[in-house]
């Protein structure tokens, strides 16, 4: 006998065949039983009437909790009547293979709204509603799109430590950790080694992987745990190359995403994937931090001076989106106070970096940069920043010996997902969050 998918049961209308699922709704009426059956491929309704031939199997179906597995052979039928893809199975036989205890802790019919916390708890019974598979199915797409971008433009996957001897980023939101005697640190971005890279002459790569960051944020941006997208290019002349890698990256990954999951997503969430024209608007920090003010936004007293908190980057979108027509924008040229030693600085005006942050319909998703590839001026720029020579001395080593100009950037995946999907918080778009409160499950 047949093993099917829900989504082959049209294909196989007429004959007899085996489905496996999960029990998300029974009906039990006078005359007949229905079952709506769910496995990852979709929704079902199967039906058996009620009668003294069918006492054992009725009984069975009038007991069954929700979220319960069963095994059903049966006839599959074509019923247009049925809103459930217009096909139904008649049940000739039905097995229990593993029941769920009831009441379920969480609701799943999506009739009652369960907190985000609550649903963190439970989050294996949460990721069962088809809208959070249908997430991870798109980052699926997603992380393919990329490396088939990214392979096909030649660059090399690596996959960088991340346990550390010294602090990636800065000794701000870092973790540290006893390592067989001394003290070890949770990567913050494998960004020292993708230079690392560039040294040793591998010219274009990439990495996704986990990055760590000890930050006490409770805001539905930030996390504690997520996963890093990460390139590093050799040979640019300026950011400006390094930002036309991404954006030719975004458009082909959103356009894999439209072609393949594009109706899904309006269906399922309300929104349209936008597959973005280049090139992606460009505004430089100083000007972008004045239109945000010209449009009635004042930040917060504890922003960093002259940057965008989250609500200016909301407004600086929306204008972007009202006057240039497009979801995405770069902001660059930030000033060295805002970024790492290593970014590079322009020669004539030597207090900005050439680096920049792209945001996406609301937020930002990226930050990038050329580099610094010139040891001396490295660790200068190093030493104004509070840093000790001895603290990055590995680092440093890797520029003694000859370094090609480069450049890169970080995107977050979750907050990629989060905009594109539109969700209200990145705790939806990763398998499990972390944060401050949260190491379980």
């Amino acid at each position: 006998m047949k093993t099917v998918l829900i989504q082959e049961i049209a294909a196989n209308a007429g004959q007899e065949i085996k489905i496996r699922g999960w029990v998300q709704t029974v009906r039990n009426q006078k005359t007949v039983q229905f079952i709506i059956l769910r496995d990852h491929t979709g929704q079902v309704q199967t039906v058996l009437e009620r009668s003294e031939a069918h006492a054992e199997q009725n009984t069975l179906i009038a007991n069954l909790s929700r979220e319960s597995l069963v095994e059903i052979v049966g006839e599959a039928s074509l019923n247009p009547k049925v809103s459930l893809g217009g096909v139904e199975v008649q049940i000739k036989d039905i097995q229990l293979i593993s029941a769920a205890a009831d009441p379920l802790p969480i609701d799943l019919t999506g009739k009652t709204e369960t907190m985000v916390d609550k649903r963190m708890d439970w989050r294996f019974l949460d990721l069962r509603l088809p809208e959070n598979l249908l997430v991870f199915q798109v980052q699926t797409t997603v992380e393919a799109a990329m490396r088939d971008f990214w392979l096909r433009e030649g660059f090399i996957e690596i996959h960088t430590p991340k346990l550390m001897g010294s602090p990636s980023e800065s000794g701000a939101e870092l973790f540290s950790l006893e390592y067989f005697g001394q003290t070890a640190y949770l990567s913050q971005s494998p960004q020292f080694y993708k230079q690392m890279a560039m040294a040793a002459g591998f010219n274009r790569v990439f990495e996704i992987g986990p990055v760590f960051r000890a930050d006490p944020s409770f805001t539905p941006r930030h996390t504690t745990e997520f996963t890093g997208v990460d390139i590093e290019v050799s040979w640019i002349d300026s950011h400006e190359e390094v930002m036309n890698w991404e954006e030719r990256s975004l458009q082909q990954v959103l356009q894999t995403v439209s072609d393949k999951h594009g109706e899904a997503i309006k269906k399922t969430f309300g929104v349209d994937v936008v597959v973005p024209q280049l090139p992606f608007p460009r505004i430089p920090l100083a000007e972008a931090v004045a239109i945000v003010k010209s449009e009635g936004h004042v930040p917060p007293s504890d922003s960093k001076a002259g940057d965008l908190d989250p609500q200016g980057e909301r407004v600086l979108c929306e204008y972007v989106a009202r006057t240039m027509q497009h979801e995405f924008v770069f902001v660059t040229d930030y000033p060295k106070t805002l970024r790492p030693f290593y970014h590079m600085r322009y020669e004539d005006d030597p207090g900005k970096t050439k680096s920049f942050d792209l945001l996406w319909k609301r937020m930002e998703i990226t930050t990038g940069a050329q580099r610094e590839h010139r040891l001396e001026r490295l660790s200068q720029q190093a030493l104004e920043l509070g840093l000790t020579l001895e603290s990055i001395d590995f680092y440093l080593n890797f520029f003694k010996y000859g370094c090609p100009p480069h450049g890169g950037y970080g995107l977050g995946l979750a907050r990629l997902l989060a905009v594109l999907l539109d969700r209200s918080s990145i705790r939806e778009t990763q398998f499990l969050f972390r944060g401050p409160n949260r190491l379980s499950p």
